[in-house]
């Protein structure tokens, strides 16, 4: 009833129609038009693959070259125990393997990350466009989907602003919160709550973290990559992890912060939440007092400031004329007290920082909240509410780190709703 009273945009009933044109309604169109169906992707943008474009810095970090799928999932959480079965069926070799057949084969670098052979995104997106030409699939841009039209049983349209598009199949594929820029709004999350579906609210997840401390401030672009941070709740330890971290104008980035964030955000609604950075994780308080005991005696005649790159972390002796505030920075080293050499040493091994907040959507590299697993068929990303109602990607409540897991998760997502639909 309600289909009546909209414009129809024209007769055709589509096989498949795609909600989203990002990284897994891409995918979804290119393999359901690969087994002969007529395809239709709808995107409210300009462009499709508008958040893929500046993945990875613009480098796309397609996936993880961790081809042992019990330890490829350890990076999904809770999540893990449901995607064993849509993983068996299209996974990180499938990745590597789907992409060379469109002529961009990807190159792996450190920490596993696969990145397309020429490091460019947007060769990604248009590897991808040009294979939904060939096989004729038809996008249609700057559409903006208002609604999904079900009969009681399964849907039988997408609502528009423009018009109604009837179709047999529909993919939900409109991403989550995160790069809102790039028009990831949660209109699907909206979608699936209208339908039925229980839906965990949106927060960042993979995102930095925002701190107060001005020595951090001033070290922003300061990138170190061996450093340990421990969080503490209320003065008590609660996690620690050892590897690079990247100084902001806000705050701390980088991987090991990013993929920190969520567990950081928890502690944050319980409490207040602090950390600690070893500056020298491999080297004991008396070994380092040593190492500086002669500095300090090749140094004698030339004043604190003038030696600091001596023993600080590079480039990080601008926060250490902020940080040694207990001592004069223009004494001459030979009168530097014992007391404030054991300070230097156990401020080297103890920076503590105040974490006030985690970066909001704009920042975030993941956002987690959507769908419960529960209510998918994860083998064939069918909705349990309408079997004709496939759903991928962000729109799965399923938290992930970062490192291009969560491109697999599209492209996996994305390959078997294309398949079923």
């Amino acid at each position: 009833m309600l289909k009546n009273k909209i414009n129809k945009q024209s007769n055709k009933i589509w096989d498949v129609i795609v909600i989203g044109g990002g990284a897994s309604g891409m995918m979804a169109g290119i393999t359901a038009s690969r087994l002969g169906k007529s395809v239709l992707i709808l995107e409210k943008n300009k462009s499709l693959g508008e958040k893929l474009k500046i993945t990875g810095g613009g480098r796309c970090n397609i996936t993880n070259a961790e081809y042992d799928t019990h330890k490829f999932l350890e990076n999904y959480g809770k999540s893990k125990d449901f995607l064993y079965s849509p993983f068996s069926i299209f996974g990180v070799k499938d990745t590597f393997n789907f992409f060379e057949e469109l002529g961009l084969p990807l190159v792996v670098q450190a920490r596993k990350r696969a990145f397309p052979s020429t490091e460019k995104a947007t060769d990604v997106y248009l590897s991808m466009k040009k294979e939904l030409e060939k096989n004729g699939v038809v996008f249609k841009l700057g559409v903006s989907v208002t609604g999904l039209i079900d009969d009681g049983s399964k849907i039988i349209a997408v609502k528009t602003k423009e018009g109604v598009y009837d179709g047999k199949s529909f993919i939900l594929a409109t991403g989550g919160t995160s790069h809102p820029e790039t028009g990831s709004t949660g209109d699907g999350f909206k979608f699936l709550k209208i339908l039925g579906h229980k839906v965990e609210n949106p927060s960042p997840s993979v995102v930095p973290i925002e701190v107060s401390d001005e020595w951090v401030h001033v070290l922003s672009g300061v990138s170190l990559s061996f450093m340990k941070i421990t969080f503490f709740l209320d003065n008590k330890k609660q996690f620690s992890k050892t590897g690079k971290i990247l100084f902001t104008h806000f705050g701390f980035s980088g991987p090991l912060i990013l993929n920190s964030a969520s567990h950081v955000g928890s502690l944050l609604q319980a409490g207040k939440v602090e950390a600690i950075i070893d500056a020298y994780p491999d080297t004991d308080e008396g070994t380092l007092e040593s190492r500086i005991i002669k500095i300090f005696d090749d140094n004698k005649n030339k004043t604190l400031k003038n030696i600091l790159k001596e023993f600080v972390p590079d480039g990080m002796s601008k926060a250490f004329e902020i940080l040694l505030d207990f001592i004069d920075l223009e004494i001459k080293v030979h009168s530097i007290t014992k007391e404030d050499r054991k300070k230097i040493v156990k401020l080297l091994k103890n920076l503590k920082v105040n974490i006030t907040n985690l970066m909001g959507y704009d920042r975030a590299v993941v956002v987690d909240g959507g769908v419960d697993l529960k209510e998918i068929n994860m083998k064939t990303m069918q909705s349990n509410i309408y079997n004709n109602l496939f759903i991928t990607g962000d729109l799965l409540n399923i938290n992930r780190h970062s490192g291009g897991y969560g491109l697999q998760l599209c492209w996996t997502t994305g390959y078997i709703a294309g398949l079923n639909a």
